[in-house]
């Protein structure tokens, strides 16, 4: 068996995986309870409503397109997606040992397993090319696409992780509310989002983080100082999305 047949087949064997288990996780349920039961044991403000968390059903589509491409003969030794293969085998086992690590609530543990899962989809994305290289039409929508929205909703689920498990381990905030945070944290998640966007004119980035927010605005929506800076927030990527549209599609902006 060659060496591209293995990675072929090891993609395939991670997708099911995931999938398998990240569905065994809210209909068993794992360890007795669900994902989102676990996630409102937390009083924080970052985490959305549970509709939002339906993004997931995207997210796998994509993963199904990716994995069935990348399996194609024509793909087989195709060196970006050799090294892609791998990191995305990676990503795989992150996202399942966090998985079990959150249902039986071993919460700081669940820091190392969402970083592992962060820094392979960022691996992943740069050397995707997002942004950066133009690719065929299928390796546009079956690569760079699927982990764009992977990575964007990595990115948000990743500091929603931290702030559980800050409060977890009772973390006083350094004297500061849990307001004043939530205002950094939206401006930090802002700033990045908007990077991400205009830099990359990844569009695909953009929009998961806006759903998120939208989501984190919604669940909180009775609270006049989360809401109200978070709807800010979205209309301040709303206009970065805006502005890497226009860049993406003018004739200077193109790569």
């Amino acid at each position: 068996m060659t060496k591209g047949i293995v990675r072929q087949v090891l993609v395939a064997v991670a997708t099911v995986a995931v999938i398998v288990v990240n569905a065994l996780a809210n209909t068993l349920p794992i360890n007795g309870v669900t994902t989102g039961e676990i996630s409102d044991l937390f009083d924080v403000y970052f985490v959305p409503a549970a509709y939002v968390f339906s993004i997931w059903s995207v997210i796998y589509l994509f993963l199904v397109g990716y994995t069935i491409y990348q399996a194609l003969p024509a793909q087989r030794d195709d060196p970006r997606l050799q090294r892609i293969g791998y990191l995305y085998i990676l990503s795989a086992i992150a996202n399942i040992a966090w998985i079990f690590l959150w249902h039986y609530q071993i919460f700081v543990f669940t820091l190392l397993a969402m970083f592992t899962l962060l820094g392979s989809l960022i691996a992943i994305y740069l050397t995707a090319g997002v942004g950066r290289e133009r690719l065929s039409p299928a390796a546009t929508w079956l690569v760079q696409i699927p982990f764009s929205i992977y990575l964007g909703w990595i990115t948000v689920a990743t500091v929603a992780n931290v702030t559980s498990v800050l409060d977890y381990v009772g973390w006083n905030g350094w004297g500061l509310s849990q307001e004043v945070w939530m205002i950094i944290i939206l401006i930090v998640t802002a700033a990045i989002a908007s990077a991400t966007v205009f830099t990359r004119r990844d569009i695909a980035y953009g929009l998961v983080i806006v759903w998120a927010l939208i989501g984190i605005a919604v669940r909180h929506a009775n609270v006049s100082v989360v809401a109200i800076p978070t709807a800010l927030i979205v209309l301040v990527v709303v206009l970065a999305l805006s502005l890497g549209l226009r860049r993406a599609y003018s004739p200077t902006g193109r790569t």
